[in-house]
């Protein structure tokens, strides 16, 4: 009967997930190139 309950935290945690996801995929890419060109030199 808690299956309300666990919708509503489930929805709150991927919301939060979904939104740290797209500060941390460009930060890493920006990393990435970084650390690339900084070798290719």
């Amino acid at each position: 009967m808690n299956s309300a309950n666990d919708m509503k935290a489930h929805s709150k945690t991927y919301s939060s997930f979904i939104g740290m996801l797209k500060w941390a995929i460009p930060v890493i890419a920006a990393i990435t190139a970084l650390v690339v060109i900084l070798i290719s030199n």
